[in-house]
């Protein structure tokens, strides 16, 4: 079979890009796991010569390789420091292919044990204009056992050592499960996928599964981390946080990381806040977004998250952040690293700007790293270097 010439760029200019200019249409959970079944077919069909060709094709269209964008952060080889966040490939049916769209890490989840359908429909809602969403999924997911099984048709384990698989698991409460049985529930998905993934990170944070946040308050949260630590091979930690919290709750969690040797803080999820955009009215529904359920994210989270990663990174400079919230552009990338964040995270933004956000943000820091006269993307982290045309 000749090569097959596949732009996925020009997929999403032509197909994704003027469905995305509306808050209505194509309902955009449909839109997602459309795409997701494709990718899924693509990621377990790998070795099919027409498959193979396409890969090849993402491949040459977006994977960016420079040395001075590889990092190895709490024993983990990153080739780069941008990743796909958790809450786009729930299950992991194409967890072998995110590193084909030029992302250096990939987190999949958020996974519960038991399998759960979520909250009622509709539940994701765009608000094309301000390039954000609104989402009150509830951690919907098949569960820790189908997600294992995904994994091991997919060969993870094996690709992980031959190839540049960098991947991460989020965990999350079943929402059956009372708190107080929170660590149980924690513990029985961990014990199970660990073995598939090089960092795992706990969602604490969520505000789509009610009582949930109770977690990230300093005595239970200290109490799941002491169990978590005591599993075998436990990968590196990380605890993703809302961006919600005051201060003060941030300090505590800080403290934490530090007193039980947690390897990092993901900042931030979703938020409750509404932005100044409380009066704007969700179509599919007829409500105001202050009268709606759910967490923000997209271009709205931009500061506060950032504002966030800066504050940690002066309370403690040896707690690895990866920044995740707003992140839209190479600027603003650029922006949440030299705030402090070694990582940084995509999801919203890579969906309204589109798939060649992965490429132009890796040329970014690349441009940004030289003309600073850099050696390393560690160099900008924390650095508060500013954007250079």
């Amino acid at each position: 079979m000749g090569n097959y010439n596949f732009s996925i760029e020009s997929i999403y200019n032509n197909l994704y890009k003027p469905i995305l200019k509306k808050d209505t249409g194509i309902d955009p959970e449909y839109l997602t796991n459309l795409s997701l079944d494709l990718l899924g077919f693509c990621s377990d069909k790998q070795e099919w010569p027409l498959i193979k060709n396409i890969i090849s094709s993402l491949n040459k269209e977006f994977c960016i390789k420079d040395k001075k964008l590889n990092q190895n952060i709490c024993g983990i080889k990153f080739v780069n420091p941008l990743g796909l966040a958790a809450g786009f490939d729930k299950n992991g049916i194409a967890a072998n292919i995110w590193n084909n769209f030029g992302f250096g890490f990939s987190e999949i989840g958020t996974v519960t044990k038991f399998c759960q359908p979520g909250n009622p429909k509709p539940r994701l809602f765009r608000l094309a204009a301000e390039e954000a969403a609104l989402n009150r999924m509830g951690f919907n997911n098949r569960g820790a056992q189908s997600l294992e099984q995904n994994l091991i048709k997919q060969k993870i384990i094996q690709r992980k050592v031959s190839s540049d698989i960098c991947l991460g698991i989020n965990f999350g409460k079943s929402k059956v499960t009372p708190l107080l049985e929170a660590k149980e529930d924690y513990i029985y998905s961990l014990k199970l996928l660990i073995p598939y993934c090089n960092y795992v990170t706990i969602n604490v944070s969520s505000p789509n599964t009610e009582g949930l946040r109770k977690l990230q308050e300093p005595e239970l949260l200290k109490e799941l981390i002491q169990e978590i630590k005591k599993l075998n091979n436990c990968p590196p930690l990380f605890i993703k946080i809302a961006p919600d919290l005051d201060l003060k709750d941030i300090e505590e969690i800080c403290q934490l990381i530090n007193d039980e040797d947690i390897s990092g803080i993901i900042a931030t999820n979703t938020s409750l806040d509404r932005f100044s955009l409380g009066d704007r009215t969700i179509k599919q529904t007829g409500l105001k977004l202050s009268q709606e359920n759910g967490g923000l994210s997209g271009k709205p989270l931009r500061e506060k998250a950032n504002k966030i990663i800066r504050h940690i990174h002066k309370i403690d400079k040896k707690i690895v952040l990866i920044g995740v919230g707003g992140i839209n552009s190479p600027e603003s990338a650029w922006e949440r690293i030299c705030s402090g964040a070694s990582l940084i995270q995509l999801y919203t933004g890579w969906i309204y700007k589109g798939p060649q956000l992965v490429p132009n943000i890796l040329r970014g820091l690349i441009k940004q790293i030289n003309i600073h006269k850099l050696s390393n993307i560690k160099e900008a982290v924390g650095s508060e270097l500013s954007w250079i045309e």
